[in-house]
């Protein structure tokens, strides 16, 4: 493997504090706040694959650690904090999709998955079950690098634009039922705190920056990779769909046929 050209470290948001015992579990999950070395957790029953991609992933600033095992995976994410994890499909155990499906019960952590083969079927069920991302094998260490980077920048800079400020001079956009804390991303769904993953904030912050306009899929594809990818229309109606599900009540995001989605509900004054 060569090395590539420097590149941009990504970064974790902030662990919260003072957590009720109800969150235990996602606290244990947090991810590391360390601009300067992001921690990895690659989870794959290749032993062969571990050590090189640890070089690799030192050379722009990432700690990765492995784990050959589900089992062993999940005690790691929560006795250590990661920024995120890398999931093979094909495990011991449990494939990945039941350990993303395991690990979206507990922490909003973004995960990549790595199918086999790139087959459509493995990106869709991922994509649905919570992962941010996926990298088909055999891949490339220079573009596993760069998907994982690209999720840690989305986590950290969400659009400025904001429609109101909270007393403590908070970024906020409110709407009728909806309020996005963009410094602390978080979401509020009639006042009830809604867990979402770095792809489902990045999605409702892209819509609640500019309310009522119709965003195509190739628009949001564009802003939320960062980078130019594969064209997969598919996975923005995936997202979409996860997002729906959980703002539920309400019913704010539109889809209008053959142009794309919007965000359709009304704003309100920031408290």
């Amino acid at each position: 493997m060569r090395p590539g050209n420097d590149a941009e470290a990504g970064c974790g948001a902030a662990m919260p504090t003072g957590l009720m015992a109800s969150e235990v579990i996602r606290h244990m999950f947090a991810r590391r706040h360390n601009p300067a070395m992001p921690r990895i957790l690659l989870i794959d029953d290749d032993e062969h694959l571990a050590a090189p991609l640890t070089t690799y992933f030192a050379r722009f600033g990432c700690t990765l650690e492995s784990a050959v095992r589900p089992s062993e995976g999940l005690a790691k994410l929560r006795a250590g904090q990661y920024d995120a994890a890398i999931l093979d499909v094909m495990l011991p155990e449990m494939d990945g999709f039941a350990l993303c499906r395991e690990i979206r019960k507990e922490s909003d952590i973004p995960i990549v998955m790595l199918t086999a083969r790139g087959e459509v079927m493995d990106r869709v069920v991922g994509l649905e079950l919570g992962a941010d991302d996926y990298v088909p094998k055999p891949f490339e260490p220079r573009e596993l690098v760069a998907r994982v980077q690209t999720i840690l920048r989305r986590q950290r800079s969400t659009p400025a634009v904001a429609n109101g400020h909270g007393n403590n001079g908070t970024q906020l956009r409110v709407f009728d039922g909806l309020s996005i804390d963009l410094d602390r991303r978080q979401v509020l769904r009639q006042g009830e705190r809604v867990e979402l993953t770095g792809t489902e904030f990045e999605l409702l912050a892209l819509l609640a920056a500019e309310p009522g306009k119709v965003f195509s899929r190739d628009d949001i594809l564009n802003r939320l990779r960062g980078h130019e990818a594969e064209l997969y229309t598919r996975a923005v109606d995936i997202v979409v769909s996860r997002l729906r599900k959980k703002l539920e009540p309400l019913d704010c995001i539109k889809t209008l046929r053959n142009a794309g989605y919007a965000l359709a509900v009304a704003r309100s004054e920031p408290a």
